[in-house]
């Protein structure tokens, strides 16, 4: 049986695994160029301190949301909100991610498929859909 691990080892846990996770999210948004990227298609080169000032804000306010068990109680409204922009933020990251790897292109390539292209991806964006919708109102029930 072995002892119960102090506070201060705790917290040096944590803070390194907060260090460790961070720094991957970090490097996944820059092997990606997210920010660029979306400087480049919004032609908003001038504001890109604020797309980084948005990311590192919204990772903090998360995080903290989650270590504290936050809730808010505001109405649907402000949910379909909340999750539309949750929405978008993993859509730019999956097609950030799908772009880097011409992973579309090259599956359609080999499944000689190219003409269907827009239909895989349809089918990709669907079953995304739906997989989240099963999981919201038949899973969590």
């Amino acid at each position: 049986m072995t002892a119960p691990l102090s506070l201060g080892l705790h917290l040096l846990l944590g803070i390194a695994g907060g260090i460790a996770v961070g720094g991957g999210v970090i490097a996944l948004f820059i092997v990606l160029d997210m920010v660029p990227r979306l400087a480049q298609l919004t032609s908003s080169y001038d504001k890109v301190h604020w797309y980084e000032g948005a990311m590192i804000g919204g990772s903090l306010l998360g995080t903290v949301s989650d270590f504290w068990n936050w809730r808010i109680s505001a109405g649907p409204l402000v949910e379909l909100g909340v999750g539309l922009f949750d929405g978008v933020f993993v859509g730019m990251l999956a097609a950030a991610l799908t772009e880097v790897l011409n992973v579309l292109p090259i599956l359609a390539k080999r499944l000689r498929m190219t003409h269907l292209l827009f239909g895989l991806l349809m089918a990709m964006v669907c079953g995304k859909v739906a997989g989240s919708l099963f999981d919201w109102f038949v899973y969590q029930q």
